[in-house]
């Protein structure tokens, strides 16, 4: 990290002028979730509302750009934002990614062409890039480290309900107001979260410099732009052999080249070279980009099979989609507990690449015959696997890199997934055009003239309804099988995943690493240095953790002779000089009878002192909370020491910072024994 980032990190203090009020944080909060939804439900909103967009505004072959210009936008600039809200300060530039995505939202809306409305997704895209990735720093300015994991992790709610909402929405809309306000709603909900940040997020301290790695990120954008333009393009606007797609691959070539020289060279590179000498992050990245692949290709292109052949409204489509999410959460919420208590995670990637694979096979069976409760079966087959995949190659990544790459890392891996998402809208998207032309173009009935032709029903099929019946059946049989053949065309690419996912290897899980995050589910993007994404893992573990039982732990290891409890009141006195009885009664929720029962055990082995009602620590009492600090520390240093190289001068601070969680805040030991 620099040392912009290292100063930051050693005071261990948010970043903000002055103090705030929890009602301040959670007035900044609410702002921020304002617009972190916006920018989440954007990747999936739209979904829902795409045949009934090119019916109005034809152009059905740029279809998939609708989806991929937002993600891919997004995912480029994410790294860019991260590091100029280092340099400039967040405020300014969140507010910034607000105004941008609102005027690409109001644009959106106005659009009267395909082309228009791809520009403006794009512009959308550059805002909600920052919004998303701004968030979460902007929690680190103004929220002490030991509640910045529930904040966190209430990002990753945000991420995992708009994967819900968003076709939801998005088919409501359709169906109640117009298409068009897929985009304007974000106007009123955005510019309320542009009011709230404006007024009450304070303006963060100067930091020294960052080194930004522009040609890195440059170079980065070059290469994804260039594989999604030839992946989308290539094959219906421009022939394989075109200029077009040989010009686009010669400069996605040299611009790899270009981007391994300079990541050698930079001080900051944007994603080191030494990554992919890491055997997990290399083949995890690869897994990870089929994942993405195969999770927003089907999103993208369920509605269209569920609104043009099985005949679902835009609403209803979207509900339709639930089993999917439903079976996503589930496994993935399900494979994240069983990780945290076994430690081993490579089954994971396994069985969820094997059942998702199947879930693809069992899409591509479906045709106009075809119910929606077997639709929603092999939905919820596809959910299924992709939740037991999704958040375990992250973890995987963070068990395996060094500390210094511990942040990249953790971004690298989730970059490799949404490019593979957006690489994956593309080409489902051309295999779709090919195919329907093919479709078209084969024995058309008398009547598919005019309006009623194969190329003008292609572009917009507004005009179906008025076709005769056979024209009707030719053209939602060929609609069927080139949705058919999309899903086909994936079974081989999630068998790839299958097979890579063997080569995973299975290293020994780090204690702080041993529980995935919801937000690492749906490909929350992340700007972390090695020593905030550190500090945030082992902040959410010392969070989670039941502080009677660490004082449990604690008295044991040490054979102290104290209860749990007992060490609990001994922390609180020796921690603030005094206590009074009936404050930690108060504080605990437990009797009385038992706090004073405590106080009495600790007085008659000299460790305090009770003088009406106060109790104070004794020299002797102090020795041995010192002792039991001390070991704390060690364990904690323990855990730091599990990432090579996380021997910075900050980490020190840092365990301090985690120490003090138990010295200095009151838990509720419901189980407080003498």
């Amino acid at each position: 990290m620099g040392r912009g980032g290292l100063m930051a990190a050693q005071q261990g203090a948010p970043l903000v002028e002055q103090d705030l009020s929890k009602r301040a944080i959670w007035a900044i909060f609410g702002g921020l979730m304002l617009a972190m939804l916006l920018a989440a439900l954007d990747q999936t909103i739209v979904a829902t509302a795409l045949p009934t967009i090119v019916r109005d505004l034809g152009g059905a072959e740029h279809l998939s750009w609708v989806v991929t210009a937002y993600m891919l936008a997004s995912t480029v600039t994410t790294p860019l934002w991260g590091k100029l809200g280092d340099l400039y300060g967040r405020k300014i530039l969140f507010i910034t990614c607000i105004v941008i995505f609102l005027v690409g939202s109001a644009l959106a809306g106005t659009s009267q062409t395909m082309g228009q409305l791809i520009a403006w997704r794009a512009v959308q895209g550059v805002g909600g890039g920052g919004l998303m990735v701004l968030a979460q720093a902007i929690i680190g300015d103004v929220v002490p480290p030991r509640d910045r994991g529930r904040y966190q992790g209430a990002f990753g709610a945000v991420f995992g309900l708009s994967s819900v909402a968003g076709p939801l929405l998005g088919g409501f809309f359709v169906d109640h107001l117009s298409w068009r306000w897929v985009f304007y709603v974000n106007l009123p909900i955005g510019a309320l979260a542009l009011v709230v940040v404006a007024a009450v997020l304070p303006v963060t301290k100067a930091r020294t410099s960052p080194k930004i790695d522009v040609w890195g990120i440059t170079l980065l954008a070059t290469v994804a732009t260039c594989i999604v333009l030839v992946t989308s393009l290539g094959g219906t606007s421009w022939d394989w052999g075109s200029v077009q797609v040989i010009g686009l691959s010669l400069l996605a070539v040299v611009a790899v080249v270009a981007f391994g020289f300079v990541e050698a060279r930079v001080p900051e590179p944007v994603m080191p070279l030494r990554l992919f000498t890491n055997k997990v992050f290399s083949t995890t990245a690869v897994v990870g980009f089929v994942v993405g692949f195969a999770m927003f290709g089907s999103i993208t292109y369920l509605p269209l099979y569920l609104q043009q052949v099985q005949g679902a409204t835009p609403t209803g489509s979207g509900l339709q989609m639930i089993p999917m999410m439903v079976g996503l959460l589930i496994t993935s919420i399900a494979s994240g507990q069983i990780i945290s208590r076994t430690g081993r995670y490579k089954v994971f990637p396994i069985l969820g690449s094997a059942i998702f694979t199947v879930g693809l096979y069992l899409l591509s069976l479906m045709g106009r015959e075809t119910t929606s409760v077997q639709s929603g079966l092999a939905m919820f087959v596809l959910g299924a696997g992709l939740g037991m995949v999704m958040q375990v190659l992250v973890l995987a990544v963070q068990n395996a890199v060094e500390y210094r790459d511990l942040g990249v890392g953790t971004s690298g891996a989730t970059f490799f997934r949404t490019i593979g998402s957006c690489v994956g809208v593309a080409v489902f998207g051309t295999v779709f055009n090919a195919n329907l032309t093919s479709n078209l173009a084969a024995a058309p009935p008398t009547g598919a003239v005019g309006e009623c032709s194969g190329p003008a029903l292609s572009a917009t099929s507004a005009a179906l309804a008025s076709c005769s019946p056979d024209v009707q059946n030719w053209f939602l049989d060929g609609y069927s099988d080139a949705i058919h053949t999309i899903f086909l065309y994936a079974v081989p690419v999630g068998a790839l995943a299958f097979v890579l996912a063997w080569l995973i290897p299975e290293v020994t899980l780090r204690t702080a690493a041993s529980r995935p995050e919801q937000g690492e589910v749906f490909a929350l993007p992340s700007s972390r240095t090695s020593f905030e994404e550190l500090r945030l893992l082992l902040w959410r573990e010392v969070g989670r953790q039941d502080p009677l039982r660490a004082y449990a732990i604690l008295t044991r290891d040490l054979d102290i002779g104290l209860t749990p409890g007992q060490c609990w009141m001994l922390a609180r006195v020796t921690a603030e000089g005094s206590r009074t009885i009936d404050a930690m009664t108060s504080r605990s929720g437990v009797e009385r009878e038992r706090v004073v029962a405590a106080a009495e055990a600790l007085r008659d082995r000299d460790l305090v002192t009770i003088d009406t009602g106060t109790v104070r620590p004794t020299d002797a009492g102090h020795a041995v909370a010192d002792q039991v600090r001390e070991h704390e520390r060690v364990e904690l240093r323990r855990v730091i020491d599990q990432w090579s190289g996380g021997d910075e001068p900050a980490l020190d601070q840092l365990v301090d910072q985690l120490t003090c969680r138990l010295w200095r805040e009151d838990p509720t030991p419901a189980g407080l024994q003498v």
